[in-house]
């Protein structure tokens, strides 16, 4: 399966304030991966910008104009979210990434291709018209709706992100042709996410909510996938899927408390190549979120290519197993989508 990394080393330009979480040295585990990777032959592809039209199909004009005044800039959108000199340009090329994914994968034709955009800042909290949670630009979002205008009718987004897409839930919670996805810890930040939150109008019950409590481990993620997140994306058949690809549920991550492994990432990963190999011809891309201790990011990020390229599994460590945390959400999915779909 021919598999894409897109990236560049301009993302470490993006430079919060010092102690920030979001740190530039994420940027240099990106670089590292995508070195390794052009180093055993793989394909690693320069990420153009992403242009003003392609943005205002999920951001608002008004949105776009406070981020150009403070362009070239330090400032504060949120009381998580600063800017440096070169933020906004690399947001721009963030939100560009992830659409030459999309262009990569798509160009594929018959022949299924896979891709993985590394990118800083991340975008899966940006709001049509506000900056939050690190994130300017809806990377993930912004993909979706330029594969929509491409003529694509089912386009699934799974969020595995430790914290809830609140940015890319709003987006799409009123449109039957995106399925939005997400498993997270909760309650957290942003405090959206409940199982209830199932999407309005034509949109009702394409949004699957996943709300885990602290300390779930490998084994409830395992059985979430297998009874709520397989089943849906089965019965919704995607042509493509997209994957907002945080890292923070990591049991080593500084700013949440779930218990998962590489070895669980590298089981999720593997279970959305195969919904994308039964209804979408293979084609998969991914688009980085979240992910703060170094080790646990560049660990996840390469379980999840050498599941992209179809390589042995990730073999360093065992998966926990389940706590009970799984079950309660379950059932609370359950509840929440009265039978919505067949299988969950």
């Amino acid at each position: 399966m021919k598999t894409a990394i897109v990236s560049s080393p301009r993302f470490a330009d993006h430079i919060p304030p010092p102690g920030h979480p979001e740190r530039p040295e994420r940027a240099e585990i990106f670089d590292a991966v995508a070195d390794r990777w052009r180093s055993d032959g793989g394909n690693v592809v320069e990420p153009r910008l992403a242009t003003g039209d392609e943005v205002a199909r999920v951001h608002t004009g008004a949105y776009l104009d406070r981020l150009e005044s403070v362009r070239g800039k330090a400032a504060m959108l949120d009381p998580d979210t600063f800017t440096s000199v070169d933020s906004i340009d690399r947001a721009e090329l963030a939100a560009g990434a992830a659409l030459t994914a999309l262009d990569w994968v798509l160009a594929g034709d018959e022949e299924g291709r896979r891709a993985l955009a590394l990118v800083r800042p991340p975008g899966h909290h940006a709001e049509a018209a506000e900056a939050m949670g690190f994130c300017f630009l809806n990377n993930v979002a912004i993909a979706a709706a330029s594969a929509i205008a491409r003529g694509l009718s089912r386009v699934a987004i799974v969020d595995v992100d430790v914290h809830h897409g609140n940015g890319t839930q709003h987006q799409f919670e009123g449109d039957p042709r995106v399925l939005f996805i997400s498993t997270h810890q909760y309650p957290f930040y942003p405090g959206t996410g409940a199982a209830t939150e199932i999407g309005t109008g034509e949109g009702t019950g394409f949004t699957v909510n996943v709300p885990l409590e602290a300390g779930s481990t490998d084994g409830d993620y395992a059985l979430v996938f297998d009874e709520v997140v397989v089943p849906v994306l089965d019965g919704f058949a995607p042509e493509l899927l997209l994957v907002s690809a945080g890292y923070d549920a990591h049991e080593r991550d500084p700013l949440a408390q779930m218990r998962v492994t590489t070895a669980g990432f590298d089981r999720m990963a593997r279970a959305l190549v195969a919904i994308a190999d039964r209804h979408a011809r293979g084609r998969v891309l991914a688009v980085t979120e979240g992910g703060y201790d170094l080790t646990a990011l560049n660990d996840g990020v390469q379980a999840t290519l050498q599941a992209f390229a179809g390589s042995p599994p990730w073999s360093a460590g065992a998966e926990r197993g389940p706590t009970g945390r799984g079950r309660t959400a379950i059932e609370a999915v359950r509840a929440a989508q009265a039978g919505r779909w067949r299988g969950l």
